[in-house]
């Protein structure tokens, strides 16, 4: 599930144009779920109201093909209940929830913020966990708490310790399903035992991503391994401050997206630019040849 972009025009608005074009190329390469504002998606900076009408969008273009997942990223419990009534009325067909912005909320906090929004919407969650970036970890000992509410599905997991996808089958088995949400450890984390991949590159490399899910899940580690490696230099623009302008600038490459990003990010330039273009430019010459993943059978 691509975690997309946000398209913006040169005057600060949606790109609409662009970002449905992005939308098309993930669903021709098969993707199985789009999930909207995230932090690749400059969620801190989209007005509510432009969070609904990417929703309502993308889930006019998908037309019921795959589920569009609406992240949730607020200060307040409130705000959250609100933000999660609005994504139900435009069609979104999930949550993925982030624990409460700002405010370091300890384990009950936290433990009540989720459940709070999960009683009060229809909607299944995904909780993401991402305490490297976020600074508070969901621990097995809250999910036995969360997993109360039943609509508490699944968790993009972002520790960056990869051993928890392994604790989280042994604790809770096939009840909570894993997301991995670091594309450097996506395979690893498939491999692992985890339910699919929330991923960043997708973005500008939708085939390649789906095309490494497709074949480790139909046993073919290999072929999936030697993508895997030629994508890891490129994957490594995910897991760095300025992932968004990283991942913009690969879809520039790719013909899939442009390089405007909403202030106070600004766009990429000198040294730091010059980097990644070199480390999208070696991508692109050395792109693989893909297997027709879409008819493997598992």
């Amino acid at each position: 599930m691509p975690a997309v972009t946000t398209k913006f025009n040169e005057d600060d608005g949606l790109d609409l144009q662009m970002f449905e074009h992005n939308i098309k190329a993930q669903l021709a390469a098969g993707v199985h779920g789009i999930v909207l504002g995230g932090t690749l998606g400059e969620a801190s900076t989209l007005e509510d109201a432009e969070k609904r009408v990417l929703t309502q969008a993308t889930v006019t273009l998908v037309d019921g093909k795959v589920p569009v997942l609406v992240n949730i990223a607020e200060q307040s419990t409130k705000g959250a209940i609100a933000a999660a009534h609005s994504a139900e009325e435009d069609g979104a067909s999930g949550l993925m929830m982030l624990p409460p912005m700002r405010y370091k909320a300890g384990d009950q906090e936290t433990v009540t913020y989720f459940k709070s929004v999960a009683n009060n919407t229809s909607l299944p969650i995904m909780v993401y966990n991402n305490p490297v970036d976020y600074k508070i970890e969901v621990t097995l000992e809250m999910f036995e708490q969360l997993l109360s509410c039943d609509n508490i599905q699944a968790v993009k997991e972002s520790t960056r310790d990869i051993s928890n996808v392994t604790r989280i089958k042994n604790n809770f088995g096939d009840r909570l399903k894993i997301m991995t949400g670091v594309d450097t450890l996506a395979l690893e984390s498939l491999l692992m035992g985890a339910d699919g991949w929330i991923a960043g590159l997708v973005c500008a490399f939708p085939a390649e991503t789906v095309a490494i899910y497709e074949l480790q899940k139909a046993g073919r580690i290999q072929e999936a391994i030697e993508i895997y490696r030629w994508f890891l230099p490129l994957l490594e623009l995910d897991i760095n401050p300025k992932l968004v302008q990283n991942i913009k600038l690969a879809e520039v490459a790719t013909g899939l997206g442009t390089e405007t990003v909403r202030a106070p990010r600004l766009p990429l330039t000198g040294e730091e630019r010059n980097h990644v273009l070199k480390v999208i430019e070696a991508g692109m010459l050395a792109r693989p040849q893909l297997p027709d993943y879409k008819k493997l059978s598992c």
